[in-house]
């Protein structure tokens, strides 16, 4: 037993002088160790994402309408985009953390409405939810449901 705590303190102390060997490398280099330049980057970055308006897309399973939304309007520098299903075998079933994340949230029907309403009561009452009436006829980036989407989601859309 006691070995195993000398090679212990003995690995700490090696771990020790590595790092401060690295420290020691990279002042001699000119640059901060660890990076703190990558860091503040990520941290820009995602201050950058905080000042976007944030959208969520809901179908039933989460396999064509709302992907293919959140697709369409994946790459904008104005929105972040999430969609979700309101089924329990939705490839993803849409969360507290989702509705409370969303600024804006669209669903295709009016039954998506009412079980987001049943099931999160008091966290979509005041939220803005936008029923699109996109009826589940459409495979995924069906160049009707893209037309479709980009048309009735534009209106709303600040």
């Amino acid at each position: 037993m006691g070995t195993d705590k000398k090679l212990k303190r003995e690995k700490n102390w090696k771990l020790i002088y590595l790092r401060s060997e690295k420290l020691a490398r990279a002042k001699q280099l000119g640059f901060e160790y660890p990076r703190r330049d990558m860091l503040k980057l990520a941290k820009e970055e995602q201050e950058m994402k905080l000042d976007r308006m944030n959208l969520l897309f809901i179908c039933s399973r989460n396999q064509w309408r709302s992907p293919t939304a959140e697709r369409i309007w994946h790459r904008s520098d104005e929105y972040n985009v999430r969609s979700a299903g309101t089924s329990p075998k939705a490839k993803k079933t849409v969360s507290s953390k989702d509705i409370s994340w969303a600024d804006i949230i669209f669903v295709m029907e009016v039954k998506h409405k009412d079980r987001l309403v049943a099931e999160f009561t008091r966290m979509v009452t005041h939220k803005p939810i936008h029923v699109l009436d996109i009826p589940d006829e459409y495979r995924f980036m069906d160049p009707e449901l893209v037309s479709e989407l980009k048309m009735k989601v534009d209106y709303f859309l600040p």
